[in-house]
């Protein structure tokens, strides 16, 4: 077994020097790594075609010395592993979060192929090609690490030259560990994120298994076979009719939502003319009481001419007992009548 030097753990990892105040030489040494995206016109680049080749010594850094900022040409390497399955919005905000940990940050994502995931995890929806293409066109995301390691090891961390591996601090109990980060911890090389409440793979996995009936006739409905589906033959039949009864319940909830906006219309128009009605009603009125009242135009125009028409105008109230049919006609509550007998010489 080698000999372990003072600054290395028992893992082979260096641990983290917290208590040495940042290197002064650090400035003076001319990096090359690679920087971090600024213009995001491009997917982010595999790491097997643009890794790091720096020649600089590669100087462990603390936490503290990473949050007080590096130079321009030393970034601060992190490092965020998963599976990255039906990649949600989960992922990008775990991602951002590991991008936004210090302020000169270079973020390598490293996913797991599908035979590490399908022997340690389970089947996945999407192929490892799939899941390496959603990863590279993330914002967040400076480098892809394709068939990641399902438990770092102190060789990869080197390669790669990580300062720090970013994940949510819950254990991750898996091939065999009880937490496939303790030994990073331990390193101090671990940074906690946040996970996102509400949404995960699992989950989405579960609606969708939970409503299959609904997307299988869905994808029905937009022309994959029932082989695509595997949709045996009578659940096919079940699914075309069951689209068919929603096309019908379609068809009369929107005549019903028709006749309804019909009905409104019409109310609406009735409702406008009984009001015109009635204000045009109180203007005949108005205009028959001031023509022929008694103190109307008539009244003083044919008593000017009483040799050829006698005029005579009384007015009734309309609580008289027995009115005339004459004044039931135009009688109306609280308006007085004007009942006029005209007679031709």
């Amino acid at each position: 077994m080698p000999v372990l030097s003072d600054a290395e753990s028992e893992t082979g990892i260096p641990k983290s020097l917290s208590n040495e105040p940042p290197s002064e030489t650090m400035e003076e040494i001319e990096h090359t790594c690679p920087q971090p995206r600024l213009t995001l016109t491009a997917p982010a680049p595999f790491a097997d075609e643009s890794s790091c080749q720096c020649q600089a010594p590669h100087e462990k850094l603390t936490i503290a010395q990473a949050r007080l900022g590096t130079p321009v040409d030393r970034p601060v390497r992190v490092y965020a592993d998963g599976i990255f399955d039906l990649f949600h919005s989960g992922h990008a905000r775990a991602l951002m979060q590991a991008k936004t940990l210090f302020p000169n940050s270079y973020l390598l994502v490293g996913v797991c192929s599908d035979d590490l995931t399908h022997k340690f995890k389970g089947f996945t929806v999407m192929n490892e090609a799939e899941r390496y293409e959603a990863l590279r066109h993330c914002r967040y995301v400076d480098e892809v690490i394709r068939d990641a390691p399902w438990t770092l090891t102190p060789e990869f961390l080197e390669k790669h030259k990580i300062d720090f591996v970013a994940h949510d601090d819950i254990p991750y109990s898996s091939a065999g560990s009880d937490d496939v980060y303790k030994h990073i911890k331990e390193a101090g090389m671990f940074v906690p994120t946040q996970r996102t409440e509400g949404i995960s793979t699992s989950d989405i996995i579960t609606r969708i298994v939970r409503d299959y009936d609904v997307y299988a006739r869905r994808n029905l409905q937009r022309g994959y076979t029932a082989k695509e589906l595997n949709v045996s033959f009578i659940n096919e039949k079940k699914y075309r009719f069951q689209n068919q009864v929603d096309k019908m319940k379609e068809k009369v909830k929107n005549v019903e939502e028709r006749s309804k906006e019909f009905v409104n219309r019409v109310e609406e128009k009735s409702h406008d003319l009984i009001q015109k009605w009635e204000e045009k009603s109180r203007e005949f009125i108005g205009n028959f009481l001031e023509l022929f009242g008694p103190d109307g135009a008539w009244e003083a125009h044919y008593k000017l001419s009483p040799d050829r028409i006698t005029f005579s105008s009384f007015a009734r109230e309309t609580t008289l007992e027995s009115p005339t049919e004459t004044d039931q006609r135009i009688c109306k509550p609280g308006l007085e009548l004007f009942c006029m007998d005209i007679t031709f010489l």
